[in-house]
């Protein structure tokens, strides 16, 4: 449990992982009905970009940075750099919202955020920082029991973010497992699924795991912003999202070739494809039965 998300926070992964968020926050609520939003993995929620943690890395400069004043910005991504944006208000770039944040500010009053972090450090400051929002409940245990401990809802809408600090060598294979779990327990739960961009074959087994898991339709997002040839470098990251919501796809062919021009730092690129397609609904007609009650079919 050594690993702090404020290391990292608002780099190329960090951006594609929120705005990806925040458009999935945007079309659910298209919707009147409540929907939850449950966070595996939450970190702390709010960032200083000039802290210390930030600082040693710069991660950010090379991530959230590169649009904080893009004039060409796609109209999907002005949700994300609004918020964004309030929590700068004086111009300067300083703060940065993590995934419970952006959700919270994204959300509606009849929605509900149920996060959960285990590092007791960064659960403490998530509480701080979810204070005296009465939507939001926080959990201090493991990231992996979240499907089983609270799926289903009662909202019959939910969004599942998992995104763990991936500082075990199973962590690829959890997140298949976790998916498993969450579209056995609620099967219509939105899942997204944040990974990094590494090693090719450990990559192709996850994706085959990702396959088996029995989701209804499972879309893979990526964006790379180094050639992926370096299986010790983080060359890029992605999203496997089961039970996209409609005109996510759109959206992301929209995004994802800005933000690959963007970001890229040796050389940008994206992919966006379906690793499980939705099965179409096959109809089904009755066929009157050879003998129906009263009558007795013909004898030769």
């Amino acid at each position: 449990m050594n690993y702090r998300h404020a290391f990292h926070a608002g780099n190329h992964a960090d951006v594609l992982k929120h705005l990806t968020l925040a458009r999935l926050i945007a079309l659910l609520a298209r919707k009147e009905s409540p929907f939850a939003y449950l966070d595996s993995h939450a970190g702390v929620g709010l960032y200083d970009l000039g802290g210390d943690a930030a600082s040693r890395t710069g991660e950010w400069r090379e991530g959230i940075a590169r649009l904080w004043d893009a004039a060409d910005l796609p109209e999907p991504a002005a949700d994300y750099l609004r918020v964004v944006r309030e929590l700068n208000a004086d111009g300067a770039l300083r703060h940065y919202p993590g995934s419970p944040e952006l959700a919270r500010r994204l959300s509606r009053p009849q929605d509900r955020l149920l996060l959960n972090e285990k590092h007791p450090e960064d659960g403490r400051l998530l509480k701080e920082n979810m204070a005296g929002d009465r939507r939001v409940a926080v959990h201090l245990g493991e990231g992996w029991h979240i499907p089983r401990a609270l799926l289903p809802v009662a909202e019959k809408r939910a969004l599942l973010l998992i995104d763990p600090p991936f500082e075990q060598p199973d962590e690829l294979e959890r997140c298949a497992q976790a998916l498993q779990e969450a579209i056995g327990r609620m099967r219509q739960t939105v899942v997204a699924i944040w990974y990094p961009i590494k090693d090719s074959r450990q990559l192709g087994r996850f994706y085959r795991d990702l396959q088996k898991s029995g989701a209804p339709k499972l879309l893979r997002v990526e964006l790379h912003v180094h050639p992926a040839s370096d299986a010790q470098r983080l060359n890029g990251s992605g999203l496997a999202i089961a039970n996209p919501p409609w005109g996510l796809e759109e959206e992301l062919r929209q995004l994802l070739p800005w933000l690959a021009e963007r970001l890229a730092q040796t050389q940008g690129d994206w992919r966006l494809d379906w690793l499980i397609e939705e099965q179409p609904v096959v109809a089904r007609h009755a066929t009157p039965a050879a003998g129906r009650k009263g009558r007795r079919p013909q004898g030769r």
